[in-house]
């Protein structure tokens, strides 16, 4: 029984004695705050203007209390300046604790602030305005109280100091000058004035770092104004000599807001140099003399009459391009009565008819009648020199094998080649060949645009929302916001891309219905005569201009270095095409088909993408780069000068060494195809030095770098292009000639105003707002707004002369062989 009774009051005893040792625990802890609740604690009351010098300790706090009139209509600032005078405060900081009427301000001095990894500056002098509660009341006595302590037993030495700020408010058209560091941000109050929905804060410094800096931020407490949390809210940018923010009513309710000032405790954001490297993950780094002096400058924006004046200039710029097509199309229709195609051999000692008599060509040995040569009868002197004369025509001189009309190995290693020996085939055929270039980049452009336009959604909606303004690169000076866009001027100068494009494709649909009708009549002139006529390619031109205008239009959304390709992928596309029609028009049957060029130039972009994501710095990434593109200008040369009659396998090295045994050791012969040969020695020499300054100089650009390796191309190709046809005899008629004068000069300007670099995301944010620069047209356009409206004439223009080209007066030969049948247009 007593065993059972033991065990039945055990689990009482247990909890008895725990409740014990509960009471006890309570008792020593009371008897703790009772003894720690003997701190002293002093209230004084302060003055503004006033320096108070005191020592604090863990054994008493001193509370000073603060009091001033507010106005409705007048805003003052207030500032807290703090003083730490003892040494090895470091490990028992003071706290200053400021108690307002609707906020609370703490922070302790020295004020640690940190740094990229985990680097830690203390800072001993400590400056912070106070937030300022709006008032209903006309005026209003609000008292606000500041709270001195520290744990430490040994006393720190400390001065206290309130002051106000006479010039917290800042006025329109007025520059300020302040000083601001990292522990004594600066911030002032903007009030919109009546009539001014927009204005554009502008700081400025003469010195570059250290780095700061600006926020735009609304009139509520607390105020962000340290390096750790200034990106909390509003709308901020780094900075080094200059910052701009366009700012909106429609942002702030309050029509008011604070413009905030922080210089920060690195310079990495700014591109500059870590100069301090901790030895221990704890040691406090002096970070020296960081105060840098600025001045701030609010002005009125633009107003929304600037707005419709900025759209209707650009809109009539490109309107009158489209009027003055249509007057040159009336001349043209006017003139094309009297217009009459001929095709002929022309040779020395020809003597051409006047108009009325085209029917005959009359030499002293030979007449050749006919309106039109067939492609048969060109087939029969295509290998004929231009300087032979008729009479010397020999037996010998001609491949009687019966397959010369079907082997294309015969045929394209002619030594002299005519247009008709590269258009064999079916010209239906063809058509529909050429076709599909238009409706691939069709497509390609849809599957392309879609996305991208999602992506840079995104991103403005991104930078809308986190206010940070370093994620995309504008020209902060000259970035006039339209809605949710931040810069609408930039993308509305694209609209020219836009609108002469689709004028080109009207251009060219006009002359294609024009064949159609003259092949339905079965003209001869159309079934015969001129260079082979088609307009695939010519549609996916004007199409990758306005594919370029759109992509561009969404690059400027948020330009930036992950989304430059949108505004360089369509280039890639346009130099390709622009190659590929000229090459096409006296090689017919063997340029590359749609599929192929599409391939290639999916390629190129591929390579634009990793050259951007990699190819800073990168050498091995330049090497590789490099060596691929000179295989492939050797392959493409290759290609060009045998006329595809080659083949890429394993026997390939066997017959180089054979060639080279053959010609140019066995016996020293010169190339067959002297101008072929010519051409692509030169584009050799220019690749291969492009590939070299690449690899020396690495540029960080790559997508221009590699934007600059496609224009070069071209450019080389039209020169030759060019060339061979005065050196054979042609002439460029006055409509072509002007097209390409004028279209040099406007290249001319626009690259002008493309090199003036208004921005670039090769540096930092903070860098690239050093090259902003005000608007220069209408207050409203800037020099890259320039850019964009003289590039598209530019190339609406390159576009004409690669049409009027086809449609002058041209030799139908072959460019890379001597020419010998002449396309005479009667006029």
């Amino acid at each position: 029984m007593v065993l059972r009774s033991c065990c039945k009051f055990g689990p009482v005893l247990v909890w008895f004695r725990l409740g014990y040792v509960v009471l006890l625990w309570l008792c020593v802890t009371h008897l703790r705050c009772a003894r720690a609740e003997t701190k002293t604690v002093v209230q004084k009351d302060a003055e503004f203007d006033v320096t108070y010098n005191d020592t604090v300790t863990s054994d008493n706090q001193t509370i000073y209390a603060f009091n001033h009139t507010v106005s409705r209509n007048k805003t003052e600032g207030v500032r807290v300046t703090v003083d730490v005078l003892s040494e090895g405060a470091e490990s028992s900081p003071i706290l200053f604790v400021v108690r307002q009427k609707q906020a609370v301000l703490s922070f302790q001095v020295p004020l640690i602030l940190r740094g990229l990894y985990q680097r830690k500056y203390p800072y001993a002098h400590v400056g912070r305005t106070l937030c300022q509660p709006p008032t209903r009341s006309l005026t209003e006595t609000q008292y606000f109280f500041v709270d001195v302590s520290t744990l430490s037993s040994l006393g720190t030495h400390y001065q206290l100091r309130i002051s106000r700020v006479d010039s917290f408010t800042l006025h329109t058209d007025k520059k300020f000058s302040f000083t601001a560091s990292p522990s004594q941000p600066q911030y002032f109050k903007y009030v919109f004035p009546d009539g001014v929905d927009t204005v554009i804060v502008k700081v400025n410094s003469e010195m570059t770092f250290p780095c700061s800096v600006m926020s735009i931020q609304d009139i509520q407490c607390p105020v962000y104004d340290l390096d750790n949390n200034v990106a909390f809210i509003g709308m901020y940018q780094t900075m080094t000599k200059t910052a701009a923010i366009t700012v909106q009513r429609k942002d702030f309710p309050s029509n008011s807001f604070y413009v905030v000032v922080v210089v920060k405790t690195e310079d990495e954001a700014c591109g500059g140099p870590l100069r301090f490297y901790p030895l221990r993950p704890d040691e406090l780094i002096d970070a020296g003399n960081r105060s840098k002096t600025l001045d701030v400058v609010v002005s009125p924006a633009i107003s929304s009459d600037v707005y419709v004046m900025g759209m209707l200039f650009c809109l009539g710029i490109f309107l009158s391009f489209y009027l003055l097509t249509f007057l040159v199309a009336c001349v043209e229709n006017k003139r094309s009565t009297t217009n009459c195609m001929c095709l002929v051999c022309v040779y020395p000692g020809v003597t051409p008819v006047s108009p009325y008599e085209y029917g005959s060509f009359v030499t002293n040995k030979l007449t050749v009648s006919s309106l039109c040569l067939s492609e048969r009868s060109l087939e029969s002197v295509a290998g004929r020199s231009r300087q032979e004369s008729l009479s010397s025509i020999e037996e010998d001189d001609y491949d009687t094998l019966a397959d010369i009309d079907s082997d294309k190995n015969i045929v394209r290693t002619k030594k002299y080649l005519c247009v008709s020996d590269l258009a064999r085939k079916d010209k239906r055929v063809l058509s529909k060949k050429y076709q599909i270039y238009f409706w691939n980049i069709a497509t390609i452009g849809v599957f392309y645009a879609l996305p991208v336009i999602q992506l840079v959604i995104t991103y403005q909606t991104v930078v809308n929302v986190t206010g940070n303004q370093d994620i995309c690169y504008y020209n902060f000076l000259c970035a006039h916001p339209l809605g949710n866009l931040s810069a609408f001027n930039n993308i509305l100068s694209n609209l020219g891309y836009v609108m002469l494009g689709l004028l080109f494709l009207l251009i060219v649909l006009q002359r294609d219905v024009i064949h159609s009708r003259a092949l339905d009549r079965n003209d001869l002139n159309a079934l015969e005569c001129g260079i082979p006529k088609h307009f695939g390619l010519f549609y996916a031109m004007g199409t990758a201009l306005m594919m370029e205008g759109l992509l561009s239009a969404c690059y400027h959304v948020c330009p930036n270095y992950t989304n430059f390709q949108f505004d360089t992928s369509f280039m890639y596309m346009i130099a390709g095409l622009c190659v590929l029609k000229l090459y096409q028009k006296r090689h017919p049957d063997i340029n590359a088909s749609a599929y192929t060029a599409y391939a290639c130039l999916a390629a190129v972009i591929f390579f634009s993408v990793l050259g951007v994501v990699f190819g800073k710095g990168n050498m091995v990434f330049w090497i590789v780069f490099s060596v691929l593109h000179i295989l492939a200008t050797m392959l493409l040369s290759t290609q060009l000068y045998y006329m595809g009659r080659w083949r890429l396998d394993s026997g390939i090295l066997r017959r180089i060494v054979y060639v080279i045994y053959t010609d140019c050791i066995r016996q020293c012969s010169g190339p067959m195809y002297i101008d072929r040969m010519v051409l692509l020695v030169m584009g050799n020499i220019v690749n291969w030095s492009l590939a070299a300054y690449g690899l020396l100089k690495t540029p960080n650009d790559f997508a221009s770098y590699l934007l600059a390796i496609a224009i070069c191309n071209l450019l080389l190709y039209f020169a030759f292009y060019i060339i061979m046809k005065l050196r054979s005899g042609e002439r460029i008629q006055c409509m072509a000639m002007v097209c390409i004068l004028f279209t040099a000069v406007v290249w001319g300007f626009a690259l002008f105003f493309f090199f003036q670099g208004l921005s670039t995301w090769q540096k930092t944010p903070a860098e690239s707002r050093e090259h902003n620069r005000d608007c220069i047209v209408l207050s409203f356009f800037d020099d890259h707004d320039i850019w964009h409206f003289l590039s598209s004439i530019a190339m609406f223009g390159s576009f004409l002369v690669s049409v009027c080209l086809v449609c002058a007066c041209t030799v139908d030969e072959d460019k890379a062989g001597d020419h010998s049948v002449m396309l005479i247009e009667f006029k």
